[in-house]
């Protein structure tokens, strides 16, 4: 069922509507991850030296060079990690725009809802962003010592607080906060499971791109399909 959720999601991908919000996102994101990039590939040049010295191959000018060239696996590798804080910061972004893309495509009964105070939206998704870093700061000290365990960990992890977070911020455009609270708990399974669809995939590089904003439209169709009430 939850696989139908994401294969709705992808289908809709021709809407116009969803379209410009997808392509939006993918060049917000895109940006990020170059900005972070450029900030990382400049400290790597100030700190690599001009030229080094090596027995019987003399003067090297090219260590930046490599340095650099090897940042940009490093960056790729970083990337894994730096899309679920990314993925989490959009969902106040581009929740609007694109639960209400699937609604009318899907859901066309359903009345409509005032918009979500962009400051509020914002405010709920910076929060979660922060539990989030936090949570993951943490679980490096697992990293260390469960390392063949790592990838688990960091998708459980990941995929019990990315699936809490969309699926709550989905359901309040709906229900309001306190009733969002309370379908979470009683759809903690399901909402874990899905946000594990969500989890390992933003480890791969490049499809997690577009999975930030795949992601509000499978919970959006989550939400429907376990709360159909709302």
């Amino acid at each position: 069922m939850i696989i139908g959720d994401f294969l709705k999601a992808i289908g809709q991908i021709g809407d116009p509507r969803f379209r410009r919000v997808l392509f939006l996102g993918l060049g917000l994101t895109i940006a990020l991850l170059f900005a972070v990039y450029a900030l990382f590939l400049g400290l790597v040049n100030w700190l690599a030296p001009d030229t080094v010295t090596l027995p019987i191959l003399g003067e090297v000018t090219w260590v930046d060079d490599l340095l650099s060239g090897a940042s940009i696996l490093l960056m790729l590798i970083l990337s894994v990690f730096l899309m679920v804080p990314v993925a989490s910061a959009f969902t106040g972004i581009f929740l609007e725009d694109v639960a209400a893309a699937v609604e009318d495509r899907h859901y066309p009964h359903l009345p409509d809802v005032p918009r979500l105070p962009f400051t509020e939206a914002l405010t709920d998704s910076l929060n979660f962003l922060a539990i989030i870093i936090a949570a993951n700061l943490l679980a490096l000290v697992l990293y260390v010592f469960f390392v063949p365990a790592a990838p688990f960990i960091f998708w459980g992890l990941n995929g019990y607080l990315l699936g809490r977070e969309y699926f709550q911020l989905v359901a309040m455009r709906r229900i309001g906060r306190k009733a969002a609270k309370a379908a979470y708990r009683r759809n903690v399974a399901a909402v874990w499971l899905a946000g594990l669809f969500m989890a390992i995939p933003l480890t791969v590089p490049l499809l997690n791109l577009v999975i930030p904003i795949l992601g509000v439209a499978t919970f959006t169709h989550l939400f429907q399909r376990l709360e159909p009430s709302g």
